[in-house]
């Protein structure tokens, strides 16, 4: 049986998004009972040490060796982690008719695997590697394999997860990686096809995502903090335009003063029940 709060939060959720032009926007804390940390506590700050900068990656192929190493150790619990019942609610409720555009910040591809379409990923995907020199793409598992070839000598190394397929590793074990090569060109200047912090969103992404946000009735974010200003700029649009904001979030988050509704619960739990009641 559902406590009153939990009735309250789905009954003004079935009401507002009962026409099906919502949209959501997601963040890490979709995935987190994944098994895929975040970068954020509940109040919004930062976990651990600052993650590399984009200009760092760019500036110096140090910084390279660094980030792959350290990825190298990362990518298999990525690669590994699977949908959760938040994820299936949400592509549920896409199938459904019942949400249009779906947004995330997230690069572990989590919704694609449970079904989602047409997903606009903010931030891009660890799934891919950018060839800085050539502009040609690669699947992720293929430079994962070079990687793990070329350096036998961190075959069972145990490193501690950090976010995005980053690990805390001894800088002792970075001196010797030797960084990948792209396979259409050979050039060293390999990069995850995704947003460091940093560098700015692809234009032609930030602008599906505000299309999406400009024509939606409405949206509903799941489990972001919004500090990152490509996701809030699209709550100020809804905002700015009087249109419902609600947050499914446990803690703070960028946009609190904005939100109509901030639901503070699990959107594991939360979200399969939402389906179940706009479904009726």
């Amino acid at each position: 049986m559902l406590d009153s709060p939990t009735r309250e939060h789905l009954d003004t959720l079935q009401e507002v998004m009962a026409d099906g032009d919502f949209i959501v926007l997601t963040g890490a804390g979709i995935s987190t009972p994944s098994g895929i940390p975040d970068y954020r506590d509940s109040d919004g700050v930062r976990r651990g040490r600052q993650p590399m900068m984009y200009q760092e990656f760019l500036a110096a192929p140090e910084s390279r060796r660094r980030y792959w190493a350290r990825a190298m150790l990362g990518w298999p619990r990525v690669r590994q982690a699977q949908p959760n019942a938040a994820h299936e609610a949400l592509a549920d409720l896409q199938h459904g008719g019942l949400i249009r555009d779906l947004i995330t910040q997230n690069v572990d591809t989590l919704h694609d695997q449970a079904g989602s379409h047409d997903v606009i990923e903010l931030h891009g995907s660890l799934h891919r590697v950018l060839c800085l020199d050539c502009g040609q793409r690669s699947e992720r598992d293929a430079i994962q394999q070079l990687m793990e070839l070329h350096n036998p000598y961190l075959a069972g190394v145990d490193a501690v997860q950090a976010p995005d397929g980053d690990t805390l590793l001894d800088p002792a074990f970075e001196a010797r990686f030797q960084v990948p090569h792209c396979p259409h060109c050979f050039g060293e200047r390999m990069k995850p096809d995704v947003v460091f912090f940093g560098e700015n969103v692809a234009q032609h992404t930030a602008a599906r995502a505000m299309a999406a946000a400009e024509n939606a009735a409405g949206m509903l974010v799941v489990g972001s903090s919004l500090m990152a200003y490509s996701a809030f700029r699209l709550c100020r649009v809804i905002a700015d335009r009087g249109k419902p904001l609600i947050a499914i979030n446990l803690g703070k988050t960028r946009a609190d003063d904005l939100l109509d509704l901030k639901i503070e619960a699990s959107c594991e739990q939360l979200l399969p029940l939402l389906v179940e009641v706009l479904d009726r």
